[in-house]
């Protein structure tokens, strides 16, 4: 299930691509919050395929990584979004 955006609405729309979809976020948000609006998950449990939606929300625990094209893999929780990202989930 996505996330709903409840608040902060009018902030800018930002347009990224998200395993190759073209996607838009808002001005602000983490690659974590861009991509739950979009999809719901940001990346399947390697056991058993259930997707995830992140843990700790801080950083440190690594299950919200992602892919960024130039910048390699960085944790969606506390990378803001840029105009054009590619993103690629595992």
């Amino acid at each position: 299930m996505k996330f709903d955006r409840r608040s902060e609405t009018s902030r800018p729309v930002v347009g990224f691509f998200l395993d190759g979809k073209p996607s838009q976020g808002l001005a602000g948000d983490t690659l974590m919050t861009a991509i739950l609006t979009q999809d719901g998950y940001l990346r399947r449990n390697e056991f058993d395929g259930g997707k995830r939606a992140g843990f700790c929300l801080m950083g440190a625990c690594q299950d919200c990584v992602v892919s960024v094209e130039g910048r390699g893999r960085l944790p969606a929780c506390t990378t803001y979004l840029e105009p054009g990202m590619r993103i690629v989930r595992p």
